[in-house]
């Protein structure tokens, strides 16, 4: 069951990053109280409602055919701890691109660009998440609101497996053309707010055995 979480244990992770990295930020501390959210952008309050937020949402899923391109050492590892948990399986991993909609919200001038810029650098300086550190958020998530959705799935999970089994995600800007933002906040139906894209590659899950 836990490979199954690799997905939402991605987007945790990173939401993660971002909400650790606002405490010792200076620059971000100037914003005042934030909220980090993992929400469809339609779900966000805004107009007289809103307040300083940043937002990262999973809004697109793609296959990555870059499987065989695993590192022999990581190829050894993940199949150990995929037959401890699934014997059954005989079939390659499902290899994933996951592509979110990081969006920066406030309700005074300059919040927002404050806070996309501190979100962006902040994952400049760490595009790569290493087992370790998904591990870390892993536990964080699972023990600071453990009446989550997510903290209840993990409580049925190794967490330690998870993490080895994601291994490392690489996290990259897609800089993509103001037409194709356009398309996405189209089909949102929300106001548009300062937004970046992002890829996180790649997420691996394991295809069940049959008898």
């Amino acid at each position: 069951m836990s490979n199954a979480l690799s997905i939402a244990a991605v987007t945790a992770t990173i939401k993660n990053l971002l909400e650790n990295g606002l405490v010792g930020d200076a620059i971000a501390a100037s914003v005042g109280d934030v909220t980090v959210s993992a929400q469809p952008p339609d779900k966000i309050q805004v107009g007289t409602d809103e307040r300083a937020q940043i937002n990262l949402f999973l809004y697109h899923v793609t296959q990555n055919r870059n499987v065989d391109w695993i590192s022999p050492e990581f190829r050894n590892r993940y199949s150990r701890i995929s037959d401890q948990d699934n014997p059954r399986s005989t079939n390659p991993p499902l290899a994933l691109d996951l592509h979110y909609l990081l969006t920066a919200y406030g309700p005074k001038d300059f919040q927002s660009e404050i806070l996309l810029g501190y979100a962006m650098r902040l994952l400049h300086i760490l595009p790569i998440i290493k087992s370790e550190v998904i591990e870390s958020a892993l536990k964080n998530a699972s023990e600071t609101s453990t009446s989550s959705v997510f903290s209840q799935a993990l409580a049925g999970a190794s967490v330690s497996n998870l993490a080895l089994q994601i291994g490392q995600i690489k996290v990259s800007p897609e800089f993509l053309s103001m037409e194709d933002t356009s398309k996405i906040w189209s089909l949102l139906q929300t106001n548009y707010r300062p937004s970046v894209t992002y890829n996180a590659s790649m997420v691996l899950i394991e295809s069940c055995g049959t008898d």
